[in-house]
């Protein structure tokens, strides 16, 4: 006797069930932007004025918040529909943060390579009026005023962040984290009018030198390079300071050997973020670096040009053949970029092949 076998039913998953599909919301993504630009064309056609783009993402992304939020009410339930839409407004918010970043950089690009070639960075603007000339002088004047500015600040911000982690207390660290939170949002100006009434002291009125401006820079990186440094060694666990202090090493060499080297991926990562907060900065440079057309190797006498000084000032005082001047601002902006980029990509590289490793 042969047993029957029934048809088997296709069951049906519960964790799937009452799910839209992982196409759905490309698909109404595509066909919410396809009804914004028949509207924003339909616009355009009324008021006999240019196709908006900008117009076709806001009425797109406003339809498919509308959309998506209903649908998924519908089949999935409110939860997920409330998931979907605050998706939908934090991705919106994202796009939205990317699009003066990408614009700015897809505009320094382009105008920048006009004079993106070699005499760009092997020339001064030493007897340059017209075209030509180049950037040099103040790619060598940037490097060694941020180099000296690093060189004051990181040692100062570093002991400091040790003195308030590691000694700290009472009412000298607490005055002292005062201080810095309240040099954190001092404007830059003020810095640059410090440095010159400091160096104006000793040398005179109208003194202009690399080494105020790095001292300029300085009163801006501290703060930063201070936070960082503290945040840093505050990750650092206990447990690696006692066990240090138990087999009887110093507080000191404890500080040196164990806690500084676990904390020195951030502590890099701290001091290129405050390069990076300073290297940009024109108003302190202005006023106590000044600007010239002249190679200057010597920060400790005469004026000395930087990067962003000189892009403002071929912004701002062009002369008679305007786009030669225009040109060279905006590469020189482009030139600054690039150093900042090459200056993070060099800090992970060093927080990668310094970290602690892990041990087994």
């Amino acid at each position: 006797m042969t047993a029957t076998i029934a048809p088997s039913r296709q069951t049906q998953n519960p964790l799937t069930a009452g799910q839209l599909p992982s196409w759905s919301p490309w698909a109404l993504l595509g066909i919410c932007v396809a009804v914004g630009a028949a509207v924003a064309g339909l616009i355009a056609g009324a008021s006999d004025s240019d196709f908006s783009l900008v117009l076709v993402g806001i009425i797109g992304y406003v339809l498919y918040l509308v959309a998506i939020t209903v649908v998924s009410q519908l089949i999935e339930g409110g939860r997920k529909a409330a998931d979907r839409l605050v998706t939908g407004l934090v991705v919106g918010a994202f796009v939205l943060a990317l699009v003066p970043l990408i614009s700015l950089v897809l505009t320094v690009v382009v105008n920048g390579l006009a004079r993106f070639d070699v005499e760009f960075f092997t020339y001064s603007m030493r007897s340059v009026v017209g075209e030509g000339g180049g950037v040099l002088h103040a790619i060598v004047g940037t490097v060694l005023v941020t180099l000296w500015a690093a060189i004051i600040s990181v040692p100062v911000g570093i002991f400091t962040a040790i003195y308030l982690v590691e000694y700290g207390r009472g009412a000298l660290a607490k005055a002292i984290t005062f201080f810095v939170d309240v040099m954190t949002g001092i404007p830059s100006i003020v810095a640059g009018l410090f440095a010159y009434a400091l160096f104006a002291l000793f040398a005179g009125e109208g003194v202009r030198s690399g080494l105020g401006g790095a001292v300029a820079l300085s009163l801006l990186m501290i703060p930063t390079v201070v936070r960082s440094t503290e945040e840093m060694l505050k990750l650092v666990p206990n447990d690696l300071r006692e066990a240090s202090l138990a087999l009887g090493v110093p507080k000191w060499l404890t500080i040196w050997k164990v806690v500084l080297p676990t904390a020195l991926a951030g502590i890099v990562t701290g001091v290129t973020l405050a390069v990076a907060r300073v290297i940009g900065e024109t108003a302190p440079l202005l006023i106590i670096a000044g600007f010239t057309t002249n190679m200057n190797y010597n920060v400790f006498d005469g004026r000395m040009m930087t990067l962003p000084v000189f892009a403002y000032n071929q912004y701002i005082s062009p002369g008679v053949q305007e786009q030669a001047y225009f040109d060279r601002a905006w590469s020189a902006a482009l030139v600054l970029i690039l150093i900042v980029m090459i200056l993070n990509i060099g800090a992970r590289l060093v927080a990668h092949f310094f970290a602690p490793k892990a041990g087994r």
